[in-house]
């Protein structure tokens, strides 16, 4: 089993004590987000999970659990999300030159194989154009280059939920992906960094030399663990998705990242709500 912690919250930044906890008790207990009455009990033993995708956006408070995990048994790697945008967009998070440190001190701990880059999603407004995205995804490589093998991009996809913010996010068209999946393809390649993307129209950026992301890596994943695996791909993930099945033990509605293209929170207060009744001893992540 792939245990995937998780696309619907940033477990690494605001879970990581709850998160060993239920490591540690072998087990943790989910709902079903779809009908909450429906609860299902994970086995969490290291005979089971083959490995942990870790998805973050700040893995800081994570990095002095790592010894734990490891001597634990797990084998594990991160999918790190860092994008050159301010608090207008990603309102919750630390100062980005820290975080791109934690970046480096993540990837000099577990080796640059097991942590991939995610410039994701890209948004493509007046502010940030194609000449902001030149700029600043060169400048995250020469930060990066070194301490990740992978970048992983998407384009924003503006949920019906979010469509009060059209303002700030609007979808990005054939054009501009070809565009800027060009660039992102010429400036990647001087620091060695292949480029993958996640959920997108393959026919427009495979001619930039960039090739269909598998964020849940089968190939990864066996590297990591030195044996091949049984795997499926995963049939409930969105079109173009590459990624294998795996179990998410997240929640929606519990990220305090506040990102303003978040399709995992429906509101701030659900956020603040839910984050009260979140107890680091808890067989649940909430409740």
């Amino acid at each position: 089993m792939i245990l995937s912690a998780s696309r619907r919250t940033d477990i690494p930044a605001y879970y990581s004590e709850w998160f060993v906890n239920r490591l540690r008790a072998g087990y943790v207990l989910t709902r079903n987000p779809m009908n909450h009455a429906q609860i299902k009990k994970i086995t969490l033993n290291p005979d089971v999970v083959d490995c942990i995708v870790f998805w973050t956006k700040d893995p800081f408070n994570m990095l002095d659990k790592l010894d734990v995990i490891d001597k634990l048994g797990y084998k594990y790697y991160f999918q790190f999300t860092v994008t050159p945008y301010g608090k207008s967009v990603e309102k919750g998070l630390r100062d980005k030159e820290e975080i791109i440190k934690t970046f480096c001190e993540l990837s000099d701990r577990i080796g640059s194989e097991k942590i991939l880059w995610r410039y994701d999603p890209i948004i493509v407004n007046d502010d940030f154009n194609f000449a902001f995205h030149k700029e600043q995804f060169s400048r995250l490589c020469g930060k990066l280059g070194r301490h990740s093998k992978q970048c992983i991009i998407s384009f924003v996809d503006v949920y019906s939920k979010l469509k009060y913010r059209a303002n700030a996010l609007h979808e990005v068209d054939k054009d501009e992906i070809i565009e800027i999946g060009g660039m992102i393809s010429s400036a990647a390649e001087e620091y060695g960094i292949k480029v993958k993307a996640c959920c997108e129209e393959m026919s427009y950026l495979q001619e930039c030399g960039i090739g269909q992301a598998s964020c849940i890596d089968k190939t990864l994943i066996e590297s990591i663990c030195g044996h091949s695996l049984d795997l499926k791909r995963d049939r409930n993930q969105r079109k173009n998705c590459g990624c294998y099945e795996s179990v998410d033990i997240g929640a929606y509605n519990t990220c305090r990242n506040g990102c303003i293209y978040c399709y995992a929170n429906f509101s701030d207060t659900s956020v603040s709500n839910n984050c009260q009744k979140h107890n680091p001893q808890g067989e649940f992540l909430i409740g």
